[in-house]
């Protein structure tokens, strides 16, 4: 198996077996998805704004840049001090810079293919490299974009415009005028916009860290008060399974309210139908075994008939006791073992004073059933286990988890390896029982399998004699 399908299995384990683990992982994965998505939009959008607040700024210092740039006799001139101070401090960040076609028109078209001539630049870029290629926007239009001066990534907005240039010839003004396109370029230093860029993007991922902290809190919180009542409508179920209730509670929401109403009417129903079919089964018995007991108080009956009748009343009792088994209840209220095994010493101990019966039981120990099928069971299985017994027996009651063992041990003479295979059978007596086994054996036998549950014989290494052992699910 490989860890993909181990983790698939697992996965799909818990979402099928936890209604809370299903909300808690998809309300978590809906957190994670959704918290970064806003972020990269957020971000995105922040940066987007940045860069478009740069080209608002470069844009406005190349108007203040181009209302006072001149040109004269194919000169362009720009005051030595700008009104922006920036450009005239060396290395500010920020540069104007204007270019212009050159005069040789071979060269001219090579640069204009490739690069401006660069014909001004502000004070504060002295001491730069200049850039190998500037942009040439379209007459009259303005283009932002991003470039290397050395190795350092730049801002630049650019702009073309034509200006009228006066001719001269030899020295003398002509009243002529030609068009010079010049470009103005502003040059800003991108190190301070990628900065608060950098800046924004760690306390935003800050921010929203902490806002996933608290959606997972205020989430996590939600879920356990919603299924809070949920969560009280099991427990209330544990404890009817376990006996400590027969009824469900009604102040619930409306969904479960529905839901307890209808349980309750079919645990009513199901008692009143045990109930009643319990009391059938009694007059049923009673009308039975009257004609019995006249019939075997008869003088002149042989002693094949008294025997036959005898046997009769055995047969009723046994069908009887099987009928009145709750095994087969859609509901097993939970028995507490120790109080079933306190009143069946209590009683033994009346019966057989001779026998000192050991306890060993787990106090909190749950039996899935019902109470008069486990008196039924362990009183059968001890009352043979204290006729076989010669002065002691043990009892031991456990739980592994997921399954109830119960041990009854005696210190008898023991069952025979061939015998233990039917001891269980109606009818078969072990020697060492004054009494046999017989029919009751069977009865409990009968009972733990439709529990779902073992019984089994051995020979005890504690005491000596017969080992009954009983499991059952817990």
């Amino acid at each position: 198996m490989t860890n993909n399908t181990i983790q698939l299995w697992l996965a799909e384990s818990i979402f099928s077996r936890s209604l809370k683990a299903r909300l808690i992982v998809s309300g978590l994965l809906f957190v994670l998805l959704l918290l970064p998505i806003i972020g990269f939009a957020l971000n995105d959008a922040f940066k987007e704004q940045m860069y478009a607040s740069a080209k608002e700024e470069l844009s406005a210092y190349m108007y203040s840049v181009l209302a006072i740039t001149e040109v004269e006799q194919g000169q362009v001139l720009l005051p030595e001090v700008l009104l922006e101070n920036r450009f005239n401090l060396i290395n500010s960040g920020i540069y104007a810079l204007v270019s212009a076609p050159s005069n040789n028109d071979k060269l001219d078209q090579l640069l204009l293919r490739h690069k401006q001539h660069l014909v001004w630049s502000s004070a504060s870029f002295q001491g730069k490299e200049k850039p190998y290629r500037l942009p040439k926007p379209a007459m009259g239009q303005g283009y932002f974009s991003e470039l290397l001066i050395g190795d350092k990534p730049h801002l630049i907005f650019s702009f073309s415009a034509n200006f009228a240039s006066n001719l001269s010839l030899d020295g003398a003004e002509v009243n002529s005028s030609s068009s010079f396109p010049v470009t103005i370029h502003i040059i800003k230093d991108k190190r301070s916009l990628q900065l608060q860029i950098n800046a924004f993007s760690a306390k935003l991922w800050n921010w929203l860290w902490v806002i996933l902290f608290v959606l997972l809190t205020v989430q996590l919180s939600w879920l356990l008060w919603t299924l809070k009542p949920l969560a009280r409508f099991t427990q209330e179920l544990n404890q009817v399974e376990q006996g400590q209730g027969t009824q469900l509670s009604q102040d619930y929401p409306l969904e479960l309210k529905v839901v307890a109403k209808q349980l309750n009417g079919l645990l009513r129903n199901e008692q009143n139908q045990r109930q009643r079919y319990r009391n059938a089964l009694a007059d049923l018995a009673h009308s039975l075994k009257t004609p019995l007991a006249i019939i075997q108080s008869q003088q002149d009956l042989s002693a094949s008939s008294q025997e036959q009748v005898a046997n009769i009343n055995r047969i009723i009792s046994y069908q009887l006791r099987r009928a009145q088994s709750a095994a087969g209840s859609a509901w097993h209220l939970g028995v507490n073992i120790s109080q079933v095994t306190d009143k069946l010493r209590r009683t033994l101990n009346k019966i057989y004073p001779h026998i000192a019966i050991h306890c060993h039981i787990d106090p909190e120990v749950i039996f899935r059933g019902d109470e008069g099928d486990l008196t039924e069971m362990l009183g059968n299985v001890l009352d043979n286990a204290c006729k076989a017994a010669k002065q002691q027996l043990r009892l031991t009651v456990l739980s592994t988890g997921n399954q109830v063992i119960i041990h009854v041990e005696d210190d008898g003479e023991g069952i025979s390896p061939e015998k233990q295979q039917h001891i269980f059978e109606r009818g078969v007596r072990a020697d060492t029982y004054a009494q046999g086994h017989g029919i009751g054996l069977a009865i409990s036998l009968d009972l733990v399998t439709s529990y779902q549950g073992q019984l089994s014989v051995s020979q005890s290494a504690y005491l000596g004699g017969a080992k009954f052992s009983f499991s059952f699910p817990s």
